[in-house]
């Protein structure tokens, strides 16, 4: 009886001797994909954003001044490349070049997009509006994932080529439905803002790793200042 088993237990130790060694493999490539996912995925798209973003900035450079009705319309200074970027100390993202769309392939790039559906983002330099944005919180550059760190009172500085836009934070939703799309209404009045203004909303996922929910910060604009010929940025960037 001793002998028989013998090498039954033989065989049930490699069993066991084989699946541990599959879930380790296993545990190693989930580990990759999760370097691939959070850490190479952004160190590509800030690569791709950098070069899109200096691409801009030529762009700018070599373009003529615009006269006085160039920004009259949505939609004036939209180029293929970009409109502008997005300054946000206190999430320490550096410049963020922002573009039309909040599709997946735009907002992999590590940019943030402003929205054209379900709702329609005014842009900065409108009468009056909520201009949208959405960008990553984790992986692809993951330029809101410090959306958390904003505080009332903190400055939002969107730069066009002729214009600085500073807006200040009035308030934050922390959780809500991906489909809540009254946060991005001309009036947000989920914000507590009940008549027309120049609004800023920037929309992320939440928690973070996970795409379950949304957060949302809101900001009003409190002064617009011309580009100067050195692009001395405004106080609240220096």
């Amino acid at each position: 009886m001793s002998r028989a088993v013998r090498p039954r237990r033989h065989r049930i130790a490699g069993l066991l001797s084989l699946l541990g060694e599959l879930l380790i493999t296993a545990g190693l490539v989930l580990a990759l994909f999760v370097v691939y996912s959070l850490w190479w995925t952004n160190v590509l798209a800030d690569r791709t954003a950098a070069a899109r973003g200096d691409a801009v900035r030529e762009q700018w450079q070599a373009a003529p001044v615009p006269s006085s009705s160039a920004q009259a319309g949505p939609g004036a200074l939209d180029t293929a490349g970009g409109i502008g970027f997005l300054h946000v100390p206190a999430m320490k993202n550096g410049e963020v070049l922002v573009k039309r769309g909040t599709d997946p392939e735009i907002l992999n790039d590590g940019v943030a997009g402003y929205y054209t559906d379900p709702v329609k983002s005014a842009l900065p330099w409108d009468a009056a509006g909520n201009f949208s944005l959405a960008a990553h919180r984790d992986g692809h550059g993951a330029k809101f994932h410090d959306i958390h760190k904003l505080r009332n009172g903190d400055p939002i500085v969107f730069e066009t080529k002729d214009n600085w836009y500073v807006y200040k934070v009035y308030a934050e939703l922390r959780q809500t439905s991906k489909y809540n799309v009254n946060v991005l209404a001309p009036v947000p009045k989920e914000s507590g803002r009940t008549t027309p203004g120049r609004y800023i909303t920037l929309t992320t996922c939440t928690p973070v790793y996970t795409s379950k929910y949304r957060y949302v910060v809101w900001g009003e604009l409190v002064r617009t200042e011309k580009v100067d010929a050195k692009r001395t940025p405004p106080v609240e960037l220096r």
